[in-house]
């Protein structure tokens, strides 16, 4: 019988690693717990706003190459679309001030010329920047850069929440740092927004499923996982319940499931603890013509807001303050900014408002230390997941890239002694 990889967890960190293994002479098998592949980057069909929607809203920079090289890999680069310059226009609402940060490719010239800079800013507030680059040991971000002014309030606060999912100055400095390094250094080349305009399905999950099944990957939906048995400093079984496989000796496992599933199945595990909230509202209404793609806002309730065909979609970061507020409460202040910003006089459109709890683990200097390599203290089982440690915060990036180091992982052996 050929060799096997289980993958347990069809989540985009499953994915990617089913899909790097496909050019191996193995057989793959996919665990899914759920009737959805997908995780947390999937789309679906809500009755309440009659449409297709995103269960979250994720955008990927062209600098992301993990998730860009895996969406062409399975055959949908062309559906991540976006302008053809890192442009990011901003609304503030307290002071009703609208601006675009156009970053150049290249040197950041665009930091040298006032007119080119965050208004209000000076020059002086970005060379301190050159800091947050060089940082060698984990501290709050507060400890590492001034977290105040006009620099920090209306471009380095919304950038760094939206990507660490928490309030910056208690984030992690390193992983504040790796963002900064691999974006705003490498100036627009690596900036340019890219969003999946037909819904995440359809551009990073189906394409993969449909490429997994054409290589003979095999994919079991509801299949959850209950234990892992060891025997000999490996993984010998995987019990699902009301069947379970029992593990060759050159067969392996990737574990690609949130870290509090993970922690269950995986005895003295280390991995994060503590997570942060993430709110999502969609609207269904056609976006104004010339609408940009994406608008970041500033003094309000909604914090980045997405324009797709008929819908608009708001994403709130760190919203743990959100989560029991009453849904038509949230609506009513989120539709306010919405139709502040966009210049929309209709009254409420169908909407629908999704919150998700443990959305994100809180990237904290301490959370951080306890994200676990891919390897395990079993021979033949390897972590993936945007919680584990791959010196970023919990994105589509870290996810892929987790994937694709446990893939590697796995790989390695089987190459060598094919």
């Amino acid at each position: 019988m050929a060799r096997t990889v289980h993958i347990v967890g069809a989540g985009l960190a499953g994915l990617a690693a089913a899909v790097r293994l496909t050019g191996c002479a193995i057989r793959i098998v996919l665990h899914e717990a759920t009737a959805h592949p997908g995780g947390r980057c999937r789309s679906y069909f809500d009755r309440g706003v009659g449409m297709e929607i995103d269960n979250g809203n994720h955008l990927v920079l062209s600098g992301n190459r993990s998730v860009v090289d895996f969406a062409r890999a399975i055959g949908s680069g062309g559906r991540l679309v976006g302008p053809p310059t890192a442009d990011y226009p901003f609304v503030d609402l307290a002071s009703g001030e609208r601006w675009t940060l156009r970053i150049n490719d290249g040197l950041p010239v665009w930091m040298f010329r006032a007119a080119r800079r965050v208004p209000g800013t000076r020059l002086a507030e970005y060379l301190r920047l050159v800091r947050m680059l060089r940082v060698r040991a984990d501290a709050p971000l507060e400890n590492v850069l001034p977290c105040a002014g006009p620099l920090y309030q209306r471009l380095l606060q919304p950038v760094l929440l939206a990507a660490l999912n928490i309030d910056p100055p208690q984030g992690s400095a390193l992983l504040a740092s790796t963002v900064m390094r691999e974006t705003l250094a490498r100036g627009g080349a690596a900036c340019r927004p890219l969003i999946a305009r037909e819904g995440l399905s359809r551009v990073f999950i189906e394409p993969a499923l449909a490429l997994l099944r054409a290589r003979g990957a095999e994919l079991r939906l509801e299949h959850e996982l209950r234990a892992l048995r060891f025997a000999d400093a490996r993984v010998a079984e995987l019990d699902f319940g009301n069947d379970a496989a029992t593990l060759g000796e050159e067969d392996t496992v990737i574990l690609a499931v949130p870290p509090h599933a993970a922690t269950a199945l995986v005895p003295g595990l280390s991995a994060p603890r503590s997570y942060r909230s993430i709110a999502n509202a969609h609207f269904r209404i056609d976006p104004p013509a010339g609408m940009p793609p994406m608008i970041g806002v500033l003094n309000g309730t909604a914090e980045w807001i997405f324009a797709f065909p008929g819908r608009l979609s708001v994403t709130v970061s760190n919203a743990d303050r959100l989560m029991d507020v009453p849904r038509a409460k949230l609506v009513e202040a989120i539709w306010a900014d919405v139709a502040k910003v966009a210049g929309i006089a209709a009254s409420l459109p169908p909407w629908q408002i999704v919150r998700e709890r443990r959305a994100t683990f809180a990237a904290t200097p301490e959370e951080n230390a306890r994200r676990p390599g891919a390897r395990t203290q079993w021979s033949n089982l390897f972590l993936a997941g945007d919680w584990t440690a791959t010196g970023l915060p919990a994105t589509l990036e870290s996810a892929v890239r987790s994937g694709n180091r446990a893939a590697d992982l796995v790989a390695g052996p089987l190459k060598g002694s094919a």
